[in-house]
């Protein structure tokens, strides 16, 4: 017999909140093997011990935002609205069913004032990052790197012109070093002191955001971006480093640092790492080497030569002569090492004015072919070398099943696909609290695996 529903809303029920929340829910698994008390007395300095209204207690406005992490909700507005509807959410902070639930603005004010650097947050991240050694879940040995764009919260048509110097890279003074001792080497007498400062460029430079970086490469959208640089463990694919440049800042720029950053925080014994071509400089393959550190990078194609112009790969570099043959016989003998960490190998003219690939070969009036080699070229080729061994293609097939993943499941599934702030600062912030919420739920995942794999 069909019957008209009678209204039930208002009926009352003798329930728990424990009850309500299904016992495979992910944040059960979170709070079952995650410590948050640490984040307490993390920040416990930032406070007035004696003074003023009581505020929101720390460890649960950090819990909120990893649920805003966790399930992809993008705006702190709407975050507050899903935890006064959502019983899980109420759970996980420890809120009655009838608590009031703080405003967004606690949020965006505690963020503006209280927490305005990244401290807190790389605190937060590493302390995550500590409690998955400590499980087991992360041993360091091989490493995966890889940057991705963020869009900047920034109107790509609002921009003024401006000259920009570039990021300074890691390995300057170990490249000057280089020289001078490769100059020595060479009987060549010392390059003159000078300052080296990194290049200058005119680009566009946004007036919303000027922080980020207008973004040119193939492949990607253009605009105003920031970059996401990644590291992830080899082992479960859980994320060891985080963090965020604008997007006009070349990948292999900040490697080292961080990788240093790592190894000195965590204690790494890092044996290899897996890189792709964006990496695949001499300034890393040297950095690497110096490390003791297997480095695997991807294939980069190198700068094709002129439509008719015969290309460098045609000469064959004679380390024993220290010069480079040419097709038709002739040894490039080394002139010069320039600033940069290059040497010149130059043909003679006299032999080149009578040779038949003289027009495929330069178009110099002085009817001349330079060839340059970087002084690390030596550790670059090695490093090429590995990506073509047994293990280093297998190291390097395991990029697209964690650092790449790694990626994907931050886009698609925790709103990191554009910038939530403006600024490098909050945009760093982001980044980091995006990677500690990533990393607490593979942690929460794994450990509840266990005893069903055992």
């Amino acid at each position: 017999m069909l019957r008209k529903p009678s209204p039930q809303q208002t009926a009352l029920e003798m329930v728990s909140l424990d009850g309500l929340v299904p016992k495979d829910h992910l944040l059960r698994k979170i709070e079952a093997v995650i410590d948050f008390s640490f984040i307490h007395d993390r920040v416990a300095g930032l406070y007035c011990p004696d003074n003023g209204r009581p505020p929101l207690d720390p460890t649960v406005m950090f819990k909120a935002l990893f649920i805003g992490y966790l399930f992809g909700v993008r705006s702190e507005r709407q975050l507050v609205r899903e935890i006064e509807v959502n019983v899980a959410y109420r759970w996980f902070l420890g809120l009655k069913l009838t608590d009031p639930v703080f405003d967004a603005s606690t949020l965006s004010q505690n963020r503006r004032r209280r927490y305005n650097d990244t401290s807190v947050a790389q605190d937060i991240f590493d302390a995550i990052v500590e409690q998955a050694i400590a499980k087991g879940l992360v041993d360091g040995t091989v490493l995966y790197t890889d940057s991705t764009h963020l869009k900047a919260n920034a109107n790509k048509n609002r921009y003024d012109m401006a000259v920009v110097a570039k990021s300074r890279s890691d390995y300057w003074d170990a490249l000057d070093t280089a020289i001078a001792q490769d100059r020595a080497e060479h009987g060549k007498k010392p390059l003159p002191d000078k300052e080296r400062r990194p290049v200058e460029k005119e680009t566009k430079v946004s007036r919303t955001d000027p922080e980020s970086g207008y973004m040119v490469r193939d492949g990607k959208p253009k605009g105003f971006f920031y970059l996401d640089h990644r590291t992830v463990d080899g082992r479960l694919g859980l994320i060891t480093d985080t963090y965020a440049t604008p997007a006009n800042v070349h990948d292999s720029i900040v490697y080292l640092g961080r990788l240093d950053r790592q190894r000195e925080r965590f204690g790494f014994d890092v044996a290899a790492v897996g890189l792709d071509a964006g990496y695949a400089t001499s300034g890393i393959a040297q950095g690497l080497e110096r490390r003791r550190i297997l480095g695997v990078t991807g294939y980069r194609r190198p700068t094709p030569a002129r439509p008719g112009m015969m290309p460098a790969k045609a000469f064959t570099y004679e380390r024993e002569l220290d010069g480079y043959h040419c097709p038709q016989g002739q040894l490039l003998s080394y002139v010069t090492t320039d600033r940069t960490g290059y040497r010149h190998y130059k043909s003679d003219p006299v032999i080149c004015r009578t040779c038949p690939l003289l027009a495929s070969c330069t178009s110099s009036r002085s009817a001349t072919r330079l060839i340059i080699r970087h002084v690390w070229a030596d550790a670059r080729e090695r490093a090429d070398a590995h990506r073509l061994t047994a293990w280093g293609k297998r190291i390097y097939r395991r990029r697209k099943e964690t650092v790449e993943r790694s990626f994907a499941d931050a886009k698609q599934l925790h709103g990191h696909r554009y910038a939530r702030f403006r600024g490098l600062v909050a945009v760093a912030g982001q980044c980091l609290l995006a990677a500690a919420a990533q990393n607490i739920k593979k942690i929460a995942l794994a450990l509840a695996l266990r005893p069903r794999m055992a």
